[in-house]
């Protein structure tokens, strides 16, 4: 949800823009400052971000996205082997060489559900597509949205530049597409396979008439090792939950020994179950001293283009999931200490991330700090500056404010 400055916001900030009253009232008693998640040269995304987040520091323990997503779908890798994602996407139509073709959307237009599952098992049908996997000793594990996950056996992804499709939306995909070195092509070819299967299946025809974007190509990128995270317990001295959308942060908690709860309804998009999750949260709090409650829609917004998306889903994070939380825990007369911000950047202007600082708020129900101000990027700046992001949990378990 942190993002820079927006012309069409008067140059104010979503943050700064949508209506926060719950959070501004702890961000008035507790403490605001700015983090570093994603320390360089590692990407910007909630990949290093959110290890960051958890208290591991992606600089030591970060392999890529895909090995964490694995560990949530209950994936085992084994040594040797590599994990990637293999998101269903949007290339634009038209008779030009496929290199040359616009990424228009990094989810098929947020496919989900029977559509997503639907084009996969039309890859996965043709046998030339099959074939071509089986020789690449890659295995597709399905699921119904449009993050699908690959894992390829005895695999060398040493030297070879995979690329975000979130970052280059609009951009001729050419340049983009995996490089490095022979091992590349690899991918490549299935790419381009999958959009020749694709691109003119009724599936994707069907998506057209309904003015939806098609899933007419799949994308491999967030490639990985098999990695292992300390123990949460061992760390913290607690136990706890993970709540969320994205089988990133699962397989992140499930990593650190942490219990991976889905919500029926949850989606990742500005449609999630806002009140599911929040009766979720409730729920753990009663048998842990830990839950994390992760809202993915304000990056997916951005991604898609949806400025006013983005507004409601921050406004909904404060109306639905912050008030209501909170309220909730002074009503049964609970002490209580939370963090709360955002993991990294996600830029309005590009659709993409951003590696600069976030605003962090910590808060703890027993003390009133008398700072005053609200939860924004320009509060965050003139607050303390954490350079490292893996301590934010000491300072969450441990830090006097």
């Amino acid at each position: 949800m942190a993002d820079d400055p927006v012309p069409q916001l008067g140059n104010k900030t979503p943050l700064q823009a949508a209506p926060t009253p719950a959070i501004d009232r702890m961000a008035a008693r507790g403490l605001v400052g700015s983090v570093v998640n994603c320390p360089p040269p590692l990407p910007a995304g909630s990949e290093t971000a959110i290890l960051s987040i958890f208290g591991c520091d992606p600089r030591r323990y970060f392999t890529g996205r895909s090995p964490m997503e694995a560990a949530a779908a209950g994936i085992t890798m084994q040594h040797g082997d590599a994990a990637f994602r293999c998101n269903l996407v949007s290339f634009e139509d038209g008779d030009m060489p496929w290199e040359e073709k616009r990424i228009l959307s990094h989810s098929a237009g947020s496919i989900d559900g029977e559509a997503a599952v639907e084009a996969v098992a039309a890859l996965m049908a043709e046998p030339r597509f099959a074939r071509a996997l089986e020789e690449a000793g890659i295995e597709i594990h399905r699921f119904p949205a449009f993050r699908q996950l690959a894992v390829q056996h005895h695999s060398d992804i040493s030297g070879i530049r995979f690329t975000p499709p979130h970052d280059h939306l609009g951009e001729r995909i050419g340049q983009y597409l995996p490089a490095g070195n022979e091992r590349a092509e690899v991918f490549v070819r299935l790419m381009r396979l999958a959009h020749e299967i694709l691109d003119h299946h009724p599936a994707a025809e069907k998506r057209r008439r309904e003015g939806k974007l098609p899933a007419n190509g799949v994308w491999f990128w967030a490639e990985g090792t098999a990695l292992a995270l300390p123990s949460f317990r061992e760390q913290y001295g607690v136990d706890g939950a993970v709540i969320s959308a994205v089988p990133l942060c699962h397989g992140i908690g499930v990593l650190r020994g942490l219990e991976m709860v889905e919500v029926a309804g949850a989606t990742g998009e500005l449609d999630t179950d806002f009140e599911a999750k929040l009766e979720a949260v409730w729920t753990k709090l009663q048998e842990y001293d830990f839950v994390c409650l992760h809202l993915e829609a304000p990056d997916e917004c951005t991604h898609n283009g949806d400025l006013p998306g983005k507004l409601k889903a921050i406004e909904w994070l404060d109306s639905r999931l912050t008030g209501p939380l909170t309220e909730r825990l002074e009503q049964a007369g609970l002490d209580y200490r939370a963090l709360l911000l955002s993991d990294h950047k996600t830029l309005t202007a590009t659709r993409g991330h951003g590696a600069d600082p976030v605003p962090f708020l910590l808060y703890d129900s027993r003390k009133d700090t008398g700072r005053g101000g609200v939860y924004d990027e320009p509060s965050g700046e003139s607050g303390p500056f954490i350079e490292d992001g893996s301590s934010l949990l000491d300072m969450l378990f441990h830090h006097p404010l």
